[in-house]
């Protein structure tokens, strides 16, 4: 597998209101155990926000790249040739991609945190897939990226 020469990658991180959000189901939990002393109270501040922050740091680890000839989103790998145009979608357009345009065959990658999208098309006939919406904080990257590893394939 050859690599691009410009690759591209991006992790899809969780906002940083969420840790904080975080530390407040920690303290709620701590709440809920106060009754019961000063030790289970430590332990629900612990345990409440490192079971929250879990939660939050893997919905974030999601990652979008372009390597060699294929772009990988989340599970997913695709190789560009079986892509068409990509589409930049600014806030709104994004909005009305991932909600009353939206196709239910189509490989959505979204996350409702990042406002911009990519919208690219499938070009394989063997695909049921139409499109793919890619949530991502640099369109325009993403998309010269895959335009490039296109031309190089």
């Amino acid at each position: 597998m050859q690599l691009s020469a410009s690759p591209y990658e991006e992790r899809l991180t969780a906002p940083r209101s969420w840790w904080l959000l975080c530390l407040l189901v920690g303290v709620a939990m701590a709440l809920v155990l106060v009754p019961f002393g000063t030790l289970p109270l430590l332990g629900g501040l612990v345990g409440g926000t490192a079971a929250s922050a879990v939660v939050a740091s893997s919905y974030g680890s999601i990652r979008i790249r372009v390597v060699g000839d294929s772009l990988i989103a989340g599970e997913a790998k695709i190789p560009v040739s079986a892509l068409g145009e990509a589409q930049v979608l600014d806030q709104e357009d994004a909005r009305a991609w991932r909600t009353y345009k939206a196709n239910p065959r189509a490989f959505m990658l979204l996350r409702a945190y990042i406002p911009t999208a990519l919208k690219v098309e499938v070009t394989d006939p063997e695909d049921p897939t139409p499109y793919l919406y890619l949530s991502t904080r640099e369109p325009e990257r993403l998309a010269a990226a895959i335009k490039t590893a296109r031309a190089e394939g």
